[in-house]
């Protein structure tokens, strides 16, 4: 039973939606390849920039991009270095058994030692290898084109892609700033691990090939909070949540929201539409930021912006509608707060609301959550 298990598959299943994001971009990113001809140096149209093991190196970029194996220096170097042994080797007169074979050993050791290991460079070096034919025109121009430029042509591609689709590629680095823009990690990342601990850990567990440091460090601190919720017991969010709400219309003038902020020392307002329907959150953050952006569209000041956009005789009229988040978290009374945890934990939310169906019965703050976990401890210990 153990080896039939060790037979099936090793990879989370992901998802229809994931599936289909990752299959487009390969697509997308492919077909943009196939519009552009390959022009060497002579002027002879040669075909396009495609060339087969592309269709590995798109499925590594767009598929796992945070992957080692993907990232630019592994994608591109690693590319090129085994097209340039496989051009190579077909000017030795050996079997071409040998040399096919000989092409790709020598290009893995070449990539393991250049620090760019990309498994479709095996393929470069194998195809080079194999049809000293196909490549006797370009001959050395074959390395920067089509499989440098190509390789490099489709790293952009999938930068963009990534930008575009919420992922990150290239992959974040263990000093990248955090959603705050400040040097500090991000909360969930803070592990009291160095960088160099970390990369030694992924040396000592032979893993350098399948993670990067800051991914290690954020799964370790993922695996670190859930199994900080199997510690906060059964507490739900109808015990933890404020339940005396002031909430807004859509149609609330700023001027209105503003008053309520400044009486109630609120960091965030509910917008409800008929028979307490949710609709949204206003967070304390917008009414700044949305000043803000009109000043700058305006050329202003920031308080000429900011009078402009609360005066009721200001144009254009702004409420509550125009400013309040509605792509946030949800959750209902029956929710564990270890499941609250992981959606406050990186700073990006301050509040949860709680539905009942449609209608909002209460929220959860940042506030609310520790004085829970606060308690808690104090009980525990």
């Amino acid at each position: 039973m153990r080896i039939l298990r060790s037979l099936g598959p090793a990879v989370p299943c992901a998802g229809l939606r994931e599936a289909l994001r990752a299959g487009f971009g390969v697509f997308a990113a492919l077909a943009v390849l196939s519009l552009f001809p390959l022009l060497p140096p002579q002027g002879l149209r040669l075909g396009y920039l495609l060339v087969p093991p592309f269709g590995a190196t798109a499925l590594l970029l767009l598929a796992v991009p945070s992957s080692p194996l993907a990232q630019p220096w592994s994608a591109l170097v690693g590319n090129m270095l085994a097209a340039l042994i496989g051009v190579a080797a077909t000017h030795v007169p050996i079997d071409p058994g040998l040399r096919v074979a000989g092409a790709v050993g020598l290009a893995v050791v070449v990539m393991i030692l250049a620090r760019a290991v990309h498994p479709p460079a095996g393929a470069v070096a194998m195809m080079t290898a194999l049809r000293p034919d196909a490549v006797a025109q370009l001959d050395f121009w074959f390395v920067l084109m089509p499989v440098g430029l190509g390789t490099l042509a489709l790293v952009a591609l999938a930068a963009g892609y990534a930008r575009l689709t919420g992922r990150h590629y290239p992959f974040r680095q263990f000093e990248a700033p955090n959603p705050h823009r400040t040097a500090d990690a991000a909360p969930p990342e803070r592990l009291g691990l160095t960088e160099d601990e970390l990369t030694e850990i992924l040396t000592r567990t032979r893993q350098s090939l399948n993670l990067g440091v800051e991914d290690l460090a954020r799964l370790v601190g993922a695996a670190e909070l859930q199994a900080a919720t199997h510690r906060t017991g059964p507490m739900t969010a109808a015990e933890i949540m404020s339940r005396d709400l002031i909430t807004v219309r859509p149609e609330t003038p700023l001027t209105e929201v503003a008053a309520l902020f400044q009486r109630h020392r609120f960091t965030s307002l509910p917008v409800v539409g008929a028979e307490g329907r949710f609709l949204g959150v206003i967070f304390q953050i917008h009414l700044i930021l949305r000043a803000r952006e009109d000043a700058l569209r305006l050329d202003r000041g920031f308080a000429a912006a900011a009078r402009r956009l609360f005066d009721p005789k200001g144009a254009p009229k702004v409420s509550a509608a125009d400013i309040m988040a509605v792509a946030i978290p949800r959750v209902t009374p029956q929710t564990p707060i270890a499941a609250l945890l992981p959606m406050m934990a990186d700073g990006r939310i301050d509040a949860v609301p709680v539905l009942q169906g449609q209608e909002i019965t209460g929220i959860v703050t940042r506030t609310d959550l520790i004085a829970a976990l606060a308690r808690r401890a104090v009980r525990d210990s």
